[in-house]
């Protein structure tokens, strides 16, 4: 039927006239109202959709958004109102390019830089957030979301005095901010403020907040709780952090293969395997680097204190965790079953997915130049018959550390959240998955030997020059002392980790046995853990 165009837009008016007035509600209201009788408008979307939003149903209001981006790919509201609501249900990296677009419509407004550096935070981007946060300041001095940006970079690059001011400024713009509040009461975790972090963390949990920041408010209250010495309390607040977490991303990953499943089940397949020849050394082409080098070990063991120290050797490239094999993964290990596929691969199957490792490298600004290059993503643990059979010239460096500290602290830190992630959500799910990696990395060492060699991370604290040396060793490389300058080098970082705040203090020996303070918590998991403390030569 033909629309009355003149009556639609009359209607289109009113309801833009009642949104510009304050009356979001009933605007939002008559847009669904709109919808429903055909009038198909991207202005008419966004509302509907923030209509969804304030009700919760985030999924919903994308459906929408994406409709309203679809008909007018370079309509401004719609745009960034698609990258919010990506960021509110914890896609940031879907985000970045809706809100890259939105800079690039309108340069000249500060809330678009300033949206463009949270989803950069978010996917662990320091240096262009930071950025994107200083260009929304140059155009608003007074941008409360990027003067709270700029908190937050401080905090991850463990800066607390730069921190705490530009969280203070923030909170004068708008009292209550988020962000703004866990840079602040981060500083005076830091100052040893421990009464008044707690008192100014308990308030705004009790205000009401959106889960992911409630939790990283809980997250910070167990830091705070545990460094004014009460484990017990602090215990509970990383506790209900973890399992707001698992609700929130429960949609997600209960339900599906779940990373313990899988690695249960690939720790059969290995096992039930033969050993396989590696490539072919005449066919596999020598990688650009005089050694190449994978650094993994399970979460928390050490591998980033390694990595900084490394990359402060000038004859040493080092990736700052970039997932580089996920084209050969996807090909050869998403079904344990698969491996099989790997083992029986020809060389010339299996150059395609060299190059494709090297070209992610290459994308992700790593410039080898002849130099070693060392690859640092932890869970490549998982990929070593993989490693094996790509790059049969690699050499392994393997991070080790207590087993219940490296459990203790996988549950207590925050990280991008994935399937391995989620199974670290409680302690019994650390164990139990620390404990399949373990042995699925010794299975892989008997049936695809490659060089390796073992950093137990407490003997480089204890001796830090003559472990280095040893690694230095290992890599026909020669120790040099700015290796050892690897605090400046942690605040400058480009990307984040948990660890990255702590690096920025130096080395420091507080971490090593803090499973003791929770002691009767970890009880439950101690069987599981005993026969790697055993194996690994701890108490």
């Amino acid at each position: 039927m033909a629309r009355d165009r003149v009556a639609d837009l009359e209607r289109l008016r009113a309801i833009h006239a009642l949104a510009v007035s304050g009356d979001v509600a009933r605007a939002a209201q008559q847009a669904s109202e709109a919808l429903a009788a055909g009038i198909e408008h991207p202005f008419l979307l966004n509302l509907a959709a923030t209509q969804l939003e304030d009700a919760g149903d985030l999924v919903g209001a994308l459906a929408l958004l994406e409709r309203a981006v679809a008909l007018a790919p370079d309509d401004v509201g719609a745009l960034n109102a698609l990258g919010l609501c990506l960021r509110r249900l914890d896609r940031p990296r879907e985000a970045l390019p809706h809100l890259a677009r939105v800079v690039a419509l309108i340069p000249h407004e500060a809330f678009a830089h300033a949206s463009l550096g949270d989803v950069m935070l978010m996917v662990g981007r320091l240096a262009d957030a930071d950025a994107c946060y200083v260009a929304a300041l140059e155009r608003d001095p007074r941008q409360p979301i990027a003067l709270a940006g700029r908190a937050s970079v401080a905090r991850l690059r463990g800066d607390s005095v730069t921190a705490a001011r530009f969280g203070a400024k923030a909170l004068e713009v708008m009292p209550g901010l988020p962000a703004a509040t866990l840079a602040v009461a981060a500083g005076e975790l830091v100052d040893g403020q421990h009464e008044a972090a707690a008192l100014r963390l308990r308030a705004l949990i009790a205000a009401g907040l959106m889960p992911l920041d409630r939790a990283d408010a809980l997250n910070l209250l167990g830091d705070v709780l545990d460094a004014a010495l009460q484990p017990h309390l602090a215990f509970v607040a990383y506790q209900e952090c973890n399992e707001l977490l698992r609700d929130h991303y429960a949609s997600v990953y209960v339900g599906s293969l779940s990373a313990s499943a899988y690695a249960s089940t690939l720790l059969e397949t290995v096992q039930s395997s033969p050993a396989v020849p590696l490539a072919s050394p005449a066919s596999e082409t020598v990688p650009p680097a005089p050694a190449h080098v994978f650094l993994v070990g399970f979460p928390r063991s050490g591998t980033t204190l390694l990595e900084l120290i490394l990359d402060g050797h000038p004859d040493v490239v080092t990736s700052q965790e970039g997932e580089f094999l996920l084209e050969a993964s996807v090909a050869y290990l998403s079904n344990p079953a698969d491996l099989s596929l790997l083992q029986a691969a020809t060389d010339e199957e299996l150059a395609p997915y060299r190059e494709a490792y090297w070209r992610a490298a290459r994308a992700e600004g790593v410039t080898v130049d002849g130099r070693v290059f060392v690859d640092k993503y932890p869970l490549n643990i998982l990929k070593l018959p993989l490693i094996a059979r790509l790059f049969p010239h690699a050499r392994v460096l393997l991070a080790r550390r207590d087993p219940r500290d490296v459990v203790l602290s996988s549950f207590r830190r925050r990280f991008h959240m994935s399937a391995p992630f989620f199974e670290l959500l409680t302690l019994d799910g650390a164990a139990r998955y620390y404990d399949l990696v373990m042995q699925l990395e010794r299975a892989f060492a008997r049936r695809y030997p490659l060089p390796t060699h073992v950093v137990e991370h407490e003997r480089l604290l204890d001796a830090f020059e003559n472990e280095m040396r040893r690694v230095c060793a290992f890599l026909a490389i020669d120790w040099t002392p700015k290796m050892g300058e690897f605090a400046d080098r942690a605040r400058q970082r480009r990307t984040a980790t948990p660890s990255t705040a702590q690096l920025s203090a130096g080395l420091n020996r507080r971490g090593l046995g803090h499973w003791r303070r929770y002691a009767e918590e970890m009880s439950p998991v101690m069987p599981r853990l005993a026969p790697w403390v055993q194996a690994f030569g701890y108490e």
